[in-house]
């Protein structure tokens, strides 16, 4: 059986294309019941083991963090066995954000 958040984590992933942890956490809580951002952290891990999704790129960000001054940004994408269903909660939410 397939977890509902790690599949709600795809279909934000495919509606952004690529997304970093916080970023995907911080989408996820306003379109589904809130989950905690390590249960997301941890559905991405997951997520990566059973090939639903990817690593697409590791950045390093320059900025003034309380704790130095880079920061590292793992950006995730759909793997090869991820199975997005066009969630219309997820879709609304995209269409609602780009408009003016």
């Amino acid at each position: 059986m397939r977890s509902t958040i790690r599949q709600n984590v795809v279909e934000i992933l495919a509606a952004m294309g690529k997304g970093y942890g916080y970023q995907i956490a911080k989408i996820y809580n306003q379109i589904f019941p809130a989950v905690s951002q390590r249960s997301v952290y941890y559905h991405l891990r997951k997520g990566l083991q059973t090939e639903e999704i990817t690593i697409h790129t590791i950045e390093q960000e320059q900025g003034n963090f309380s704790w130095g001054k880079v920061v590292e940004k793992t950006y995730y994408a759909l793997g090869k066995n991820a199975t997005a269903k066009s969630d219309t909660r997820v879709l609304n939410y995209f269409q609602a954000r780009q408009q003016p």
